[in-house]
């Protein structure tokens, strides 16, 4: 059965990838991204130039899916921005450019969003191994992962809050990926995956983990990097 999905940072890497396996299944997705050039409007593919970071334009977009009664299904917050410098040279600048991306504007789309999220649906924050306590941490990585495990906490709380009305939230917390990001954080390392395996992973889990898991943070990796 076809579904409705809402994915950020869809312009590259993961979420590129996830737009096309989604249309590729017959699922209608709202591409969001602040660049539009490698998305391509289909039947399926509804790109939106959105810069979830700007709470007007966020505001005006999910006020008019309300109004079109348009149920999502499953929203994918993978939209994500990263710093990597030393600790010493990471100005409070560099601290919330970060955030602005990775907690508040995730906290505010999906906060937006929610009246349209049907009540059996699945938010799925995805998140990073960085982020989860007792696992390996990366000099340069302060602003980011720190961000990662704020969502991780922010994920938990979702769930509790509408846990008797739905949706159901859920956060993937992956390991090393094939992606621009990747090679900025690491520059020469070469992951184990690909976009499009983990893309591939990341829909699968949207369409059905809610059936199986409500508030949980559940790794994706096995490498770090």
């Amino acid at each position: 059965m076809s579904k409705t999905l809402v994915i950020t940072g869809a312009s590259r890497g993961i979420g590129h990838a996830l737009v096309q396996a989604a249309a590729k299944e017959g699922h209608r997705v709202y591409a969001l991204s602040r660049n539009l050039r490698t998305l391509d409007q289909t039947v399926l593919v509804k790109p939106e130039e959105i810069d979830i970071t700007n709470h007007e334009a966020v505001s005006k977009w999910t006020k008019q899916l309300h109004n079109k009664q348009v149920k999502v299904d499953a929203l994918i917050n993978n939209a994500g921005a990263l710093v990597n410098k030393s600790f010493r040279d990471t100005e409070p600048e560099d601290f919330e450019a970060v955030y602005r991306v990775n907690v508040f504007g995730l906290a505010n789309l999906t906060r937006l969003l929610l009246p349209s999220i049907h009540p059996k649906g699945h938010v799925v924050n995805i998140s990073s191994m960085g982020g989860i306590e007792k696992t390996a941490k990366f000099p340069g990585l302060a602003a980011y992962s720190s961000s990662k495990a704020a969502v991780n906490i922010l994920t938990e709380l979702l769930a509790e809050e509408y846990k008797s009305t739905g949706p159901a939230f859920n956060g993937l917390a992956l390991g090393a990926v094939q992606t621009e990001m990747l090679s900025e954080a690491f520059p020469g390392f070469e992951a184990p995956h690909t976009s499009a395996d983990m893309a591939s992973y990341i829909l699968k889990f949207a369409l059905e983990g809610q059936h199986f898991f409500n508030g949980k943070i559940i790794p994706v990796a096995n490498s770090t990097p």
